[in-house]
């Protein structure tokens, strides 16, 4: 029997992963619930929107706080709302190490491109389209990883190609990643919550699936394209 997965989500900024996550639950197509949304900015419009939603919601401000103090009171906050998967949602702060190893294998990622490509330090949202242009490249898309130590370098749970049209600009190739990325977080969650991939998840519990493609480690960013 499918078991309902206690998901956190964490955002910085619209909270539109959120909504969407958020929609397909209620829907009945994710057998999830969302247990706790935190922000780590203040003024987030993600906030209004997930409290609009009737979502248990907390504020806890990173900037200007000691790192390990902020990672227990995170840590406290989720294991408070008995969370077992942790979805970054157009989450921009650095995860600290201390909290990373506390939730290792459960804390996921979605990022707009053809992760290890356009991954790493100011590759987030429009950033990495227009890298993607500017390189030239014959495809981008959307990628779903662990989240580990080294930014946008881990372990990847779910990947799918986006051809680059020629005239594309950085919204119009946006657009057309959007739906893929969204399609691959139901994808994962889901898997996670029907116990096709273990929680927590370890490279020795063996490869997620066979469409799954091959990667290293990765790091906190929540990277989806419209929710910084």
């Amino acid at each position: 029997m499918t078991r309902v997965l206690a998901v956190g989500v964490l955002i910085s900024g619209e909270g539109t992963t959120l909504d969407a996550l958020a929609e397909a639950i209620a829907g009945g197509h994710i057998p999830a619930r969302i247990a706790i949304v935190v922000a780590d900015r203040p003024h987030a419009p993600g906030i209004e929107r997930s409290r609009r939603r009737g979502l248990p919601t907390s504020v806890l401000p990173y900037r200007g706080r000691e790192e390990t103090a902020w990672a227990a009171e995170l840590d406290s906050t989720l294991r408070g709302t008995g969370v077992e998967l942790v979805v970054l949602a157009g989450f921009l702060a650095l995860l600290p190490n201390s909290f990373l190893a506390r939730w290792r294998g459960r804390v996921i990622n979605l990022h707009p491109s053809l992760l290890p490509a356009f991954g790493g330090r100011g590759m987030f949202g429009p950033n990495v389209h227009a890298a993607v242009l500017r390189a030239g490249a014959k495809e981008s898309g959307a990628s779903v990883h662990l989240v580990t130590a080294d930014l946008d370098a881990g372990p990847i749970l779910l990947q799918e190609a986006v051809p680059v049209l020629a005239g594309d600009t950085a919204e119009s190739l946006r657009e057309r990643v959007r739906p893929v990325e969204l399609k691959l977080l139901f994808d994962a969650v889901r898997r996670f919550a029907d116990g096709r991939w273990p929680l927590p998840f370890t490279p020795e519990a063996g490869r997620p699936a066979p469409d799954a493609s091959g990667g290293s480690d990765g790091r906190q960013r929540g990277d989806a394209a419209s929710t910084a």
